[in-house]
């Protein structure tokens, strides 16, 4: 017989398979504390890093206020832009309306000149009202053809006197909302 097998088991005795197990691997030994002058390069670098990043979002912020108010001050400069194109149609009827009436002749009765008068009248104040509001109107006859501002409907040859790619007549004026275009004017221009 073996030696083991001649010793009694203690049942209290750990396993000592279990025991290899259970047994701690060696403990690593804690970090060495910074020193005083590391610590205070890190809190540095953490300081410089906070302060970076207020910097940006302050830069941010500023960025967003400035944007915020350009698309207030242009929501308001044109929101009114349809019933502006709208009511530069209606100015455009009424000049129409006075453009076929017969020129004034000496003969003229008294009411046919009341009511021209006063239709001018109306317009001229319906126009003075129009610019208070930022929109304009431009009869661009005789200045350089612009296809920002103008749409050609015809072209004729230049008359004399006239460069060629100018505006030689005006069908309509160009509309302006707060110098953007409502309106392109309706124009016939000079060819060679």
């Amino acid at each position: 017989m073996t030696d083991t097998q001649d010793k009694p088991i203690d049942p209290h005795a750990p396993d000592t398979a279990e025991a290899t197990e259970t047994q701690a691997p060696e403990a690593e030994a804690p970090p060495a504390d910074p020193t005083p002058e590391e610590r205070i390069a890190a809190l540095e670098a953490e300081v410089a890093a906070f302060k970076d990043r207020w910097l940006r979002a302050e830069a941010e912020m500023q960025n967003l206020r400035t944007r915020t108010t350009r698309d207030v001050q242009e929501a308001r400069a044109y929101a009114t832009q349809k019933f502006a194109r709208d009511v530069v149609e209606a100015a455009e009827n009424l000049r129409r309306g006075l453009d076929a009436m017969p020129g004034k002749a000496a003969d003229e009765s008294e009411v046919i000149t009341k009511i021209r008068d006063g239709i001018e009248g109306v317009e001229r104040s319906f126009i003075g009202i129009l610019e208070r509001n930022g929109v304009k109107r431009e009869d661009p006859t005789g200045k350089p053809f612009d296809p920002e501002l103008h749409q050609a409907m015809a072209e004729q040859p230049a008359p004399e006197g006239v460069a060629p790619g100018s505006v030689v007549a005006c069908w309509t004026p160009a509309w302006t909302l707060n110098g953007r275009l409502l309106k392109p004017a309706m124009v016939v221009v000079a060819g060679k």
